[in-house]
């Protein structure tokens, strides 16, 4: 994960796909999240500041980390100069802060892009560290689809639009899973107007997904000692409807 960092071109045109994705599914549930939170914040995984933003101009005392160098240059380009104390290059395994929190959140499937189960170990107990006593942190990753696991996407559109007037954008996702590893390789090609040329670019990331025993062994074995896992952003326990894992961990 130290060398994960987003084509400049993705960062670019982040926000405009991701609001469009993912606005209306998490921002408000993680919104109130925080605005029930009396002390720090820290947002692991900022990225460009999808939920970062509207939090801190919002009151809260938020701060935020990425691995990500191009995200955060997009992130920062957005707050004034004396915000910038607030972000800082660093990974959920080994990060460090002089601050203790009352909350942390790892949103939009951070916890997915740590492969190996030690890593992960890792970031929860180093999380942990990082909490007030009875503070919490919550993460989310999907619920695997067996089916959509097995056969995958192959050249599926999943945004289409315009990024200025009269210039289109355009993202192709692909993915291929392997069910041993419990991986999917996902690939993305960006196409977009740029001049009188259309450009492309491709970006190829792993993410690991889990199960729901798997997910609670992880955190049993790591220091936390209460949790638990809601099956959406409303608050709902886990069904056989459930589309994500939700998992809200206290110190």
């Amino acid at each position: 994960m130290e060398n994960f960092e987003y084509p400049r071109t993705f960062a670019r045109f982040y926000d405009q796909i991701y609001h469009y994705h993912r606005d209306d599914v998490d921002n408000t549930w993680f919104q109130e999240q925080i605005k029930h939170t009396k002390g720090k914040v820290l947002e692991v995984g900022c990225g460009t500041g999808r939920l970062l933003i509207n939090a801190l101009n919002g009151g809260a005392d938020i701060y935020g980390i990425d691995i990500s160098q191009s995200m955060i240059d997009v992130l920062n380009g957005k707050l004034s100069k004396d915000q910038h104390h607030r972000i800082s290059k660093q990974n959920i395994v080994n990060f460090r802060s002089d601050h203790k929190f009352d909350l942390i959140i790892a949103p939009f499937r951070v916890m997915m892009h740590l492969l190996e189960k030690e890593e992960q170990l890792t970031a929860l107990n180093n999380v942990y560290d990082h909490l007030h006593k009875h503070g919490k942190f919550i993460f989310d990753t999907f619920i695997p689809d067996l089916n959509y696991l097995i056969k995958g996407y192959d050249n599926h559109t999943d945004y289409e639009g315009e990024y200025e007037p009269g210039k289109k954008i355009r993202r192709i996702v692909s993915t291929e899973p392997s069910l041993i590893d419990q991986q999917i390789k996902v690939k993305f090609r960006m196409e977009w107007d740029e001049g009188d040329k259309v450009k492309q670019e491709e970006w190829i990331t792993p993410m690991r997904f889990y199960f729901r025993y798997e997910l609670e062994h992880l955190v049993e074995r790591s220091l936390f000692r209460k949790y638990k896992i809601l099956g959406d952003y409303h608050g709902n326990e886990l069904s056989n409807q459930s589309k994500e894992f939700i998992v809200i961990c206290e110190k």
